[in-house]
């Protein structure tokens, strides 16, 4: 058999025998799952007992498949068969397992499918442990239902069963989620009495929930505590109450949390990231030149300032009308930092034309061009779009074949190609609209709306009927293609 054809027949026996081995997995899956619902019917004694002796295959598949056939009708049998999976030694719910186990059960709309199955265990002397209160505590968690996992917490003494840190902090968790911070606060002192240590995921949630709700004293001072009770605070912490003080706190509070940081050793040091949030702070509030000492700040400490902090610095200095300091401060990141020329140059372009300096732009973007960068797509895009809006389409058009000239990947937007093919159309520009449409052909641009507003009319009008073919050939589904 030649070569070839041996390879075929190998690779079309592989595939079949995937395809056969995945069709008997469902199979076997839905077998499964249909003796796993029968039995939930049957009134043969304990129903988790009499679950666990048919020994059939347990999967994701099988688990939802009993959901569906159970629900709504019959949600608690279905609860009850969740949990009972999720205490399996041979199998463990993911977190998107639960989260479609309560969307399938619709336990949004019927909490109370909790509280009864809880109740259900207690009235027929079922044995329930720590782990069982974990798999609900777990659904609550991924279902966001903050009340029931407060019961469920309480419930457990009910049963012998003690809360830990963990079944603690989900409760914690969804409170903070939903607000409800003096709740939190007293769980946290219920903590303290029942002797359970709060951990750094505890603090952590709290210190985010207390910055989301500008509480930033609260905030600090439960850092504090933190520190104090010797639970070494990590760079979440760190950074979820510089982000919080940066946003509604002082500056100068700032500026000593990132100094705690840059004294704490291993992973706690400050990040980019880190060093960014501040100097945005700083630009925010008008205090965009004392920001360039983070910056210093930053380099000295062996930080190198990337792509995002150019973008925080131009948004900044280009509103503020400081075009020498947004020049300045590009041409610094991009000797120390980590972005690139071509990265921060279509930063500051897209910078000076949000903020109305839209010479200055253009002059920018074709020093880029003449210097053999290569703006971004958003620079190119936008520099365009300003054209268009100016009345400009033959220099748009011309800018659009310069930067093919240098041979930039596709960084166009689409509509931005579409509508200047309009618009050539529409002011008779005959030529430039029929070299456009031939570099969009060649590009694969999708002629988005150009069906329907009469642009292919008048190019057949023109004598372009066959580029009327070609453009609308690639709007058809099969044919994809986005940008120039």
């Amino acid at each position: 058999m030649p070569l070839q054809l041996r390879s075929r027949f190998i690779s079309l026996t592989i595939r079949h025998a995937f395809a056969a081995s995945r069709t008997a997995s469902s199979l076997t899956s839905s077998t499964a799952a249909k003796t796993y619902y029968a039995q939930l019917y049957k009134k043969d004694g304990n129903l988790e007992i009499s679950l666990s002796r048919l020994g059939s295959k347990l999967d994701a598949s099988c688990v939802i498949e009993v959901l569906n056939r159970c629900s709504p009708d019959h949600s608690l049998l279905g609860l009850r068969f969740f949990v009972w999976a999720g205490l399996r030694s041979d199998y463990r719910h993911s977190p998107y397992i639960y989260t479609k186990a309560g969307k399938v059960l619709k336990m949004k709309d019927n909490p109370q499918v909790i509280h009864d199955v809880l109740e259900a265990y207690k009235r027929e002397g079922c044995a329930v442990g720590v782990r069982t209160f974990r798999v609900v505590l777990n659904l609550c968690k991924e279902t966001k239902l903050a009340d029931e996992s407060f019961w469920v917490l309480r419930k457990m003494v009910d049963f012998g069963c003690h809360p830990d840190t963990v079944m603690y902090n989900v409760v914690l968790r969804l409170f903070c989620e939903v607000g409800r911070l003096d709740e939190v606060g007293e769980l946290v002192e219920e903590m303290d009495t029942v002797g359970i240590c709060p951990d750094m995921i505890t603090y952590s949630l709290m210190i985010k929930a207390y910055c989301d709700a500008e509480r930033i004293e609260d905030a600090c001072g439960l850092f504090k505590v933190m520190k104090e009770r010797g639970c070494r605070p990590n760079v979440a912490a760190y950074s979820q109450l510089l982000d919080g003080v940066c946003k509604y706190g002082s500056l100068k509070r700032a500026l000593e949390l990132l100094e705690g940081m840059e004294n704490e050793d291993g992973d706690c040091k400050p990040n980019v990231m880190t060093y960014t949030s501040v100097i945005q702070a700083f630009c925010e509030r008008g205090r965009s030149v004392e920001a360039l000492t983070i910056l210093d700040r930053m380099v000295s400490f062996g930080c190198p300032p990337n792509r995002v902090t150019a973008i925080v610095f131009n948004k900044r200095f280009c509103e503020e009308g400081l075009l020498e300091q947004a020049y300045k401060v590009t041409e610094r990141i991009i000797d120390v930092g980590t972005a690139s020329a071509r990265e921060c140059f279509s930063s500051l372009v897209v910078s000076l034309l949000q903020a109305g300096h839209v010479e200055e732009a253009e002059k920018e973007f074709r020093r880029m061009l003449s210097a053999g960068l290569k703006p971004d797509g958003l620079a190119c895009s936008v520099m365009v779009k300003q054209m268009c809006l100016e009345d400009r389409e033959l220099d748009s058009f011309d800018l659009l074949q310069d930067i093919d000239k240098i041979e930039l990947p596709s960084t166009i937007d689409s509509d931005i190609c579409c509508g200047l093919l309009g618009r050539l159309c529409q002011k008779n520009h005959v030529e430039e609209a029929a070299e456009l449409a031939k570099l969009m052909i060649e590009k694969g641009v999708q002629p988005k709306g150009l069906l329907t507003d009469g642009t292919m009319e008048r190019l057949k009008k023109f004598g372009y009927s066959d580029l009327v073919t070609q453009l609308t050939s690639l709007g058809k589904p099969e044919n994809c293609g986005s940008a120039v």
